[in-house]
């Protein structure tokens, strides 16, 4: 693709020109640009961490190790160069290597990249994915990997194109260098896959993860369980009245606030009815909690037995709630008393938190 120029009376064509030339470097300049305005390659990025490299036995460095707004970590491999190497082979093994982090390790390497902060680290984490707790924002498992570089050699488009055909999500950035007198402007063009067919090979993906997901025995599970759950309780409460099923150990509900949520959750024994306080800020979150525990006593009585009052400061484990006997490892046919228990807990629960949590001054 050629770049114009507009001027009064032509289109002035820019020269084009390689990184090389304009002496930029991959990871002293086009990686440092790209940490630090990542939606250049990706508008549902964030970048977790620089150079990561935190596992034994190896000296190997991911370029920039981000995550997505649906919670994919995706691995961003940069080479000015105009074929690319090797680098598909080079993010694959990346890939390989941090497809099991979990949450807590993807915040403790974003807090080494940044002063060192879990709490500050989990708070931008969350923030990012528009989530209020942090047992909702599970990772998916999945690992996406976007190769940037100056152009790709025919073998490596061949490769990238064949494993995305058998389920490996690999997008393929051009970045063409351009000189216009002093300054050096770049086209960012996404090549594979194209951005006219992205929308369809992505729906395409997610449908054979989701089949993935529902093989395993615990996630059909958790799907037959919470179908049953949502429609038996569609006849004492509307809480859940739009939920659709989850093959996830919990779902959620709200409350009629911001920052408060109800939680219900299986464990393998036992059923965990729970509402959820992160309404703001640390301060914002200490004193919610506080007003509400200032009430236990008419709380208590309001729901017509007593409560778990948890709270860990700095943390986002702030909650109220009980637990009740019979979880997913129960047998299936103790399940219709179990959810009239938790469908019962959930109503008094709700019915006890409702009023003094719209009334918070917070």
């Amino acid at each position: 693709m050629t770049l114009y120029r507009v001027t009064a009376s032509k289109l002035e064509s820019v020269s084009p020109t390689n990184f090389a030339a304009e002496r930029l470097l991959e990871r002293r300049d086009l990686q440092r640009l790209l940490r630090q305005d990542i939606s250049a390659i990706g508008e549902d990025l964030m970048v977790i961490d620089e150079e990561y490299g935190n596992w034994e036995d190896s000296n190997r460095r991911i370029d920039l190790l981000c995550l997505s707004k649906k919670r994919d970590l995706v691995v961003v491999e940069i080479k000015r160069t105009e074929d690319g190497g090797h680098m598909e082979l080079q993010a694959i093994r990346y890939a390989a290597m941090v497809s099991s982090m979990t949450l807590e390790k993807v915040i403790h390497a974003h807090a080494r990249a940044h002063d060192g902060d879990p709490e500050t680290a989990r708070s931008e984490i969350l923030g990012f994915l528009e989530l209020d707790f942090e047992n909702e924002a599970e990772l998916t498992g999945t690992v996406r990997i976007v190769l940037v570089a100056a152009n790709f050699s025919p073998e490596l488009t061949t490769a990238v194109l064949w494993l995305n055909k058998r389920g490996v999500d690999i997008t393929c950035i051009r970045l063409r260098p351009y000189k216009m007198g002093n300054d050096v402007l770049i086209d960012v063009t996404q090549i594979i896959p194209l951005p006219e067919s992205a929308d369809y090979e992505v729906k395409l993906r997610e449908q054979d993860e989701e089949k993935r997901k529902v093989v395993g025995a615990r996630q059909e599970i958790f799907r037959k369980f919470w179908t049953q759950f949502i429609d038996r309780s569609k006849s004492h409460t509307q809480l859940l009245a739009n939920r659709s099923t989850t093959t996830e150990q919990w779902i959620s509900a709200g409350i009629g606030r911001g920052g408060f949520r109800l939680n219900i959750a299986l464990t393998e024994n036992n059923g965990q009815i729970r509402c959820f306080i992160r309404p703001g800020s640390e301060q914002q979150n200490s004193a919610a909690f506080s007003a509400l525990l200032a009430q236990k006593s008419q709380i208590e009585t309001r729901f017509g037995g007593e409560l778990v009052w948890d709270e860990v400061s700095g943390r986002l484990r702030r909650s109220i709630g009980t637990e009740l006997p019979g979880g997913w490892a129960s047998p299936e046919v103790e399940w219709p008393e179990i959810q009239d228990r938790m469908i019962d807990t959930l109503v008094r629960l709700e019915g006890a938190l409702r009023l003094p949590i719209q009334q918070l001054q917070v």
